[in-house]
């Protein structure tokens, strides 16, 4: 029988199981079956199979589960609707359709055709939410829909109005006939006239429950991103204590935890490595020291080659927390290398060696290999202990592979004193046979006097840190994922090491995110990061794994054994892309030129804001049950988009088949970050259980229209149970700007709106010339200061120094004047008596001579005339200046106040508002209102005290 047993294991979450064994002819035909299954189980769209999909697999199987006398009995039927309904109405449907109706008849099976199955469905469920939608699409005026109406109908409100319009087209009239001749069933109706086909409101809710109205575009179920980025550049999904299937204390360990948690996509599990007590001294995986069941390692192993590319051929991690010795961390390596074979990366990758500031390899550079994530030796330590190692097996001694005497010489040599990931107080180091650990109190809070036995074993326990005397050989498997205990994020960003990662509990992660949120982010760009639940939580709960993705971390390990709200939203974050188990991050949280807050409240840089509208209309097939039901609807993001509890619908009594809950719209209103939101619709009974919830990522959610279909609390798919709903989607505006965006979105609608009322206002005698556009009122700079004229400066002392320079000046020109004139006489008599006897070029010079005396006299006098005045006007300058300035600082005061007034009376008025506008129906979004109106008065006002204060720094 080797190879020719079939297990077929199934359930409604990884620890609730069944197990179907089948056995086949031979390997071939049960390697066939094999690939067959597989290829069915995990199809990723096999779970996003739309309503008119399920209600053909829910009438398949009624028609496969027939009794002893091959037929359908009425009875299962009345059972599959009995919610809220009564026996008779069953009865009366099945008669009306011509089918046997009594309580114990029974249904041929080919009379009980898929065509006679959704009419019945119809006539018990009926859809009167779909009618009231096609009544008032086509007015309430025919039975039909034209393609115009229905064109219409498309472009408005199945079509998100942010996509391209060459990349996502508008319907036209020939996507909308095609749709009537694919949906509708009446063939007098499909039948082309001049106005074009038509649909009847039965093929109008054939169309909204198909494939085509889902509500993720379905290409986002398949492997869409990049796969060439470092690991650092992608969540990875990850699982915490994988081996458990319950409590972290007293719980069971499985091998087949590996099997499911790898088969349901995760990428990185954990192995807690302890020695084995038997004779075969063979290493064992569990919870040490919490009274856990034990699981050889080497099953493990096997398990994680069965099933680890599976799913998704991209790199599996194993995080080893190793507590063994020597001789034990040898058969782990020795079982790693021999079962995975070629799956294991032992060695680096050539174009991706070990060096610091060198990226990580892609995932696609890793595809189906395994990495060993544990502490590693020192370089030097690991090659001088790796060639001990050698020698030792080549001289044939298997058995003792290396002495510990050996090799501790150096020890502890890790490349981390404390790398494990739990190690986190130390109080106490021991050593025993040759392993560094240390010994650590529970983090478990309990009474002083523990009532029941496991409360006083839980108060006894105490964590046993992982050793750091690495074995070489295992310690020489480890390359992409080198684990260090963190410093700080400082020094981890000046030793740039890609491939070093820490792992950090979850109230260690979060106090790093409280202090140091964007360095935070900054690392994980560079390096991976792993969070794991904190040591509280016995009973496997899980934290909220949102706050993590927002900074980045790449793996937020959880108990996959827990199907709570924390493992619904990373179940149905990472269905995406394929349920490869890698997320690529948004571009703002790989490049290292952007920075990032993810405690933001204004938009991120490059990244559009999105405003999302849900309102919910029915539901169908809820519960088989008569009970009461309500809707909640959540969004989980960055802080300031994630809205809790506050939306949900009114409870619907006594009715669990098709309730209408006609709610108002719940408006998002501002989501700033819509590649990390989700979408979280869940539906309660009246007594608060979960009936089916789904979780939907907002950057792949359709507008429209949509049916959702449920999930249990496992993110298994109800069969029938869907929510009826329109999803609104576009892009947010804020208060104030929503003329300014409809006009430029469509801006002949805006002329023609605009030419409209010009004309009635010239049908008023108003002459649209002499009008203009009104702004909104801004604050306007002053212009208080003119030019400062000669005259404007002529005070009674600078006119004295004027006038006492003119005189020094005219009684120069006048002694010149008498000197000249007296050699002129001179000259004359000199002329007389020696009767022109001396020659004209003497006298020519001694003349010169005189005027060059007289001009140097007279020019010296001026100058220093002028460096007085100048002297005087800067004084009168000064003074003048420092009166202006005086009096602008008092404007500049004067403004100030009155600007900050004017903004606190703006802040107080918009604050008044709010808090007066009734579409604000509750208290969060009020106080979320407020807050964002803060914020954004806080950055207009200082831009405008920034902008006064710059112009009247130009002065002072």
């Amino acid at each position: 029988l080797d190879g020719c047993i079939i297990c077929i294991c199934s359930g409604t979450d990884l620890v609730n199981l069944n197990f179907m064994f089948m056995v086949a002819e031979n390997p071939d035909t049960a390697r066939k079956w094999i690939e067959g299954l597989r290829s069915v189980i995990h199809n990723f769209k096999a779970n996003n199979v739309c309503p008119m999909t399920c209600l053909k697999k829910h009438w398949m199987r009624m028609c496969f589960l027939t009794n002893v006398n091959g037929k359908i009995p009425v009875r299962g039927i009345t059972r599959t609707f009995a919610s809220g309904k009564t026996e008779k109405g069953i009865f009366q449907a099945l008669k009306d359709l011509g089918l046997p109706s009594g309580k114990n008849d029974e249904i041929e099976p080919s009379d009980f055709t898929f065509d006679i199955f959704y009419a019945l469905t119809q006539k018990i469920c009926p859809r009167t939410d779909i009618e009231e939608l096609f009544k008032k699409i086509n007015g309430n005026k025919t039975d039909y829909l034209t393609v115009d109406q229905l064109v219409s109908f498309l472009n408005e409100n199945q079509r998100d109005p942010r996509l391209n319009e060459i990349l996502f087209p508008f319907y036209d009239h020939k996507r909308a006939t095609q749709i009537i001749e694919k949906y509708e069933r009446d063939e007098e109706l499909k039948k082309k006239d001049i106005l074009g086909c038509y649909m009847s409101s039965d093929g109008f809710c054939r169309y909204l429950m198909s494939d085509e109205n889902a509500p993720v575009f379905l290409d986002r179920l398949e492997l869409y991103q990049e796969m060439e980025h470092p690991l650092a550049h992608y969540f990875i999904s990850s699982s915490h204590n994988t081996y458990l299937t319950g409590r972290q204390f007293g719980g069971k360990s499985s091998v087949e935890m590996y099997r499911q948690v790898l088969l349901s996509g995760c990428r990185c599990v954990e192995l807690d490595c302890w020695d084995g007590k038997g004779e075969d001294q063979e290493p064992i995986i569990t919870h040490g020291k919490a009274m856990c069941t034990d699981i050889l390692f080497k099953d493990v192993i096997q398990a994680i080659k069965d099933t680890a590319f599976v799913t998704s051929d991209y790199p599996v991690i194993l995080s080893f927390e190793n507590h063994c010795s020597k001789p034990q961390q040898y058969k782990m390596a020795k079982y790693c290398e021999e079962i995975f074979g070629e799956f294991l990366l032992k060695q680096p990758l050539e174009n991706y060696p070990i060096e610091s500031g060198r990226p990580l390899p892609s995932p696609n550079d890793l595809k189906r290999k395994i990495l060993i994530k544990n502490k590693r030796l020192k370089p030097e330590v690991e090659q001088k202990q790796l060639e001990a190692f050698k020698k030792h097996m080549e001289a044939g001694e298997t058995n003792t592979p290396i002495e510990d005497k050996e090799l501790n010489s150096e020890a502890p040599s890790s490349l981390s004193e404390a790398t494990t990931e739990k190690e986190a107080n130390s109080r106490v180091r021991v050593k025993h046979l040759g392993i560094c650990v240390r010994l650590y109190p529970c983090h478990v809070q309990v009474a002083e006097e523990p009532e029941d036995s496991e409360e006083a074993l839980i108060a006894q326990y105490t964590y046993v840190g992982a050793t750091t005397n690495i074995h070489p050989w295992l310690s020489a498997m480890v390359n992409y994922a080198q684990p260090v205990k963190f410093q700080s994020f400082d020094v981890a960003e000046e030793r740039n090491i890609h491939h070093n990662m820490s792992s950090f509990n979850e109230s260690v992660g979060l106090g790093y995110l409280k202090t140091n949120a964007i360095e935070f982010v900054n690392y994980n760009k560079r390096q991976m990061s792993r969070i794991y639940p904190k040591g509280g939580r016995v009973d496997s709960s899980n934290y909220m794994p949102q706050i993590f993705w927002n900074a980045g971390c790449q793996m937020v390990s959880l108990n996959f054994q827990t199907p709570d709200l924390a493992m619904q939203l990373n179940q149905g974050k990472y269905e995406y892309n394929g349920s490869c188990g890698y997320l690529l991050k948004p571009d703002f949280m790989r490049r290292s030129d952007r920075m990032f807050d993810p405690f933001s409240e204004t938009p991120v840089d490059g990244v559009i804001a999105a405003t999302c509208s849900v309102q919910v209309f029915s539901g169908q097939f809820l519960s088989d049950k008569k009970i009461g039901t309500y809707v909640e609807v959540d969004m989980y993001g960055l802080p300031t988009d994630t809205i809790r509890k506050e939306f949900r619908t009114r409870m619907v009594m006594n009715n669990g088949l098709n309730p209408a809950y006609n709610e108002e719209p719940f408006v998002f209103r501002k989501v700033i970050l819509p590649d990390l939101a989700v979408l979280r619709i869940a539906v309660y009974d009246d007594n608060n259980k979960l009936i089916g919830q789904r979780i939907l990522p907002l950057d792949g959610l359709q507008a429209g229209y949509r049916h959702i279909s449920l999930r249990n609390e496992g993110n298994k798919p109800l069969s029938l149970p869907t929510i009826f709903c329109q999803i609104i989607l576009k892009t947010y505006v804020p208060d104030g700007f929503g003329a300014i965006v409809d006009a430029l979105s469509d801006p002949k609608k805006f002329l023609t709106i605009a030419e409209k009322r010009a004309d009635q206002m010239k049908a008023l005698g108003i002459d649209t010339v002499h009008t203009h556009t009104h702004t909104a009122h801004q604050f306007e700079l002053p212009c208080w200061f003119e030019e400062l004229y000669l005259t404007d400066c002529v005070q009674p002392t600078y006119l004295k120094l004027l006038k006492k320079q003119q005189k020094e000046l005219n009684t120069l020109k006048k002694k010149q004047s008498k000197v000249g004139d007296c050699f002129s006489a001179n000259l004359s008599v000199y002329n007389a008596k020696r009767l022109r006897l001396i020659l004209d070029t003497q006298h020519t010079k001694e003349w010169s001579e005189l005027i060059s005396s007289h001009s140097s006299e007279e020019q010296e006098m001026k100058d220093s005339h002028v460096t007085q005045q100048c002297e005087h006007l800067k004084k009168l300058l000064t003074t003048v200046q420092e009166q202006q300035t005086m009096q602008l600082k008092l404007i500049h005061e004067r403004q100030s106040k009155e600007m900050r007034a004017n903004q606190a009376k703006m802040s107080m008025e918009n604050s008044k508002a709010i808090s007066q506008d009734k579409s604000i129906k509750n208290k969060a979004e009020r106080e979320r209102r407020v807050r964002e109106l803060n914020s954004s008065n806080t950055k207009k006002f200082l831009d405008e005290r920034k902008r006064v204060g710059c112009y009247y720094l130009l002065f002072f």
